[in-house]
């Protein structure tokens, strides 16, 4: 993929050093954190390094796709962004997790994800071709990021009322409650919880500032791109609905996974299938940090603690 000129000539070649003048927005607040101590200048840093670390690689990979044209590269990516969602929600977003959770979470985005995004970019957006790439993989990887954080709320939120109110659960069971009955109250309160996020961004809630002070991301993007303002306008009203719609679909598979695997078929509370620990993975690389880095730096910081104190004794002591 080269950094060829932009198709729209109104639109300016970006390249590394307008990507650097960006980044120096970031080093001013990680610098200005440091400052105050806010203690979150590494976070900063972090997270831009990451920043242009992976949209650096996802230009290469959607450039290449876009070119080819190809359905089945494209069938190829949507699994990868479900799958990567999957992991996200799983290791990196969930506090607590179940048995098999990254396998019902994987099976929860490809169910709401994908089929949303296929009637959306057929119907709702009026392209003959649905999987169009240029089209179809912007608007899934939208629907997938807000999926995600749709369960995770869920997810959290229900797996934290079994482990700190199952007592409630337990009571509602002894006196003959249905697992589905029971776990009713959980289930609306995390939905409910899970969605706000999402209904939040439609313009029902929102009328004095979407359209007036804010301009969402698609309509900005389709701006910046040369589409007319009011097709823009249009595109961002069906995103968002369809967001919605999918966030919808993907809380409530993963709401009725979860409490499937919570309380089994003969109305018993599992609690030994939630999980608090981090998984195996982490807990490898904070050993091999712990052990390979952070043991060194305390070892030569006290090292060097200890050299200043022995050159502080002889500096203060007097000759007989």
């Amino acid at each position: 993929m080269d950094d060829s000129p932009s198709d729209n000539p109104t639109q300016p070649t970006l390249g590394w050093e307008h990507v650097f003048l960006g980044l120096c927005f970031v080093l001013a607040d990680a610098l200005a954190s440091a400052i105050l101590g806010l203690g979150i200048s590494t976070s900063l840093l972090t997270s831009a390094a990451r920043c242009i670390i992976q949209l650096t690689l996802m230009s290469y990979v959607l450039g290449a796709v876009f070119e080819t044209q190809n359905p089945w590269a494209v069938a190829g990516i949507a699994v990868l962004l479900n799958l990567l969602g999957a992991y996200e929600t799983t290791f990196n977003k969930a506090k607590r997790r179940h048995d098999g959770l990254f396998f019902s979470t994987f099976i929860s985005m490809i169910s709401s994800t994908i089929p949303i995004a296929i009637l959306s970019s057929r119907f709702a957006m009026a392209h003959e071709t649905f999987w169009d790439p240029p089209q179809f993989i912007p608007t899934l990887g939208m629907i997938c990021g807000n999926a995600i954080s749709a369960m995770a709320v869920a997810l959290n939120f229900t797996l934290k009322e079994f482990t700190e109110n199952r007592d409630k659960i337990e009571t509602l069971l002894a006196h003959g409650a249905s697992r589905f009955e029971a776990c009713r109250p959980i289930a609306r309160d995390a939905l409910k919880l899970a969605l706000l996020p999402t209904i939040n961004q439609t313009p029902a809630l929102q009328m004095s500032v979407i359209g007036l002070i804010s301009i969402p991301g698609m309509m900005a993007g389709s701006v910046l791109a040369g589409a007319s303002v009011q097709q823009a306008a249009r595109l961002q009203m069906i995103i968002i609905m369809t967001i919605a719609a999918s966030s919808t679909l993907a809380a409530a598979f993963t709401l009725l996974f979860a409490l499937l695997t919570l309380i089994d078929s003969s109305h018993r509370i599992r609690a030994d299938r939630v999980v608090s620990s981090r998984p195996w993975a982490y807990r490898a690389v904070d050993t091999l940090v712990e052990r390979g880095v952070k043991r060194p730096v305390r070892a030569v910081g006290a090292w060097v603690r200890r050299i200043g104190r022995r050159k502080g004794e002889g500096a203060v002591r007097l000759p007989e």
